[in-house]
């Protein structure tokens, strides 16, 4: 579950850079024209950070959810901070070379080297600057739209691991991104919710930078990290 998440975290950083795109026009847009402006618009953002609600439900059983909440910060290229506060306190941090979870109550960790080539996944190559939300991902949009709301379907162009579809929520007047939903192959969906966006803040490397506090029990994943 640490691994799905950390891969979901990474996902919802990577579309969350979509803050406060162009105004467009009250009439519905084409998939593919809302694609291409929240690609443009995401290429012009160095780093952003939010409050975030997460709800997770199972694909085995459906009535089971958990929801929590917490900040997110990121800066391009690659690094992302994720903290959740109560009920259960654990962090996901990627400093663009090593990525990392640590879960308060359990005094564990992990840590490992970030994904690279065919092992990174588009998600984290467009959070990354290297992908495009165009060119990796199929986009749709149902006739029924939420109110205040467009509402992109995304399907990956070349299969993920963790992520069958990714659903975005943007504010129709100004793109912003207010949410968005993802579901795994066993029928699994993620939740986000997004509030206080705030783009280009100055956030410098250091923020990123991690430390396992004392006594935690540190389990290496992959390759040595560097």
């Amino acid at each position: 579950m640490q691994v799905r998440s950390l891969r979901l975290f990474l996902t919802a950083a990577a579309v969350l850079g979509v803050l406060e795109a162009a105004p467009v026009h009250s009439q519905a847009p084409t998939a593919d024209s809302l694609a291409l402006s929240l690609q443009k618009r995401y290429a012009t953002i160095r780093d952003f950070r939010a409050d975030f609600t997460h709800e997770v439900r199972g694909a085995v059983l459906r009535t089971l959810r958990t929801t929590e909440s917490g900040e997110l910060k990121v800066k391009k290229p690659g690094r992302v901070w994720m903290t959740y506060g109560p009920p259960q306190k654990k962090s996901f941090v990627a400093d663009g070379t090593n990525v990392y979870t640590y879960i308060n109550s359990d005094r564990t960790g992990t840590v490992g080297p970030m994904p690279e080539g065919d092992d990174l996944s588009v998600a984290i190559l467009f959070l990354a600057g290297r992908g495009d939300l165009v060119k990796d991902f199929r986009a749709a949009m149902a006739d029924d739209q939420p109110a205040s709301e467009w509402q992109l379907d995304l399907v990956p162009v070349k299969r993920q691991e963790d992520v069958a579809t990714l659903t975005l929520f943007v504010d129709r007047r100004t793109l912003e991104l207010r949410g968005l939903t993802s579901s795994d192959h066993m029928g699994g969906t993620f939740k986000f919710r997004f509030t206080n966006l705030r783009e280009n803040v100055g956030l410098k490397d250091s923020d990123f930078n991690f430390k396992f506090p004392r006594g935690t029990n540190v389990i290496q994943s992959g390759r040595a990290p560097h």
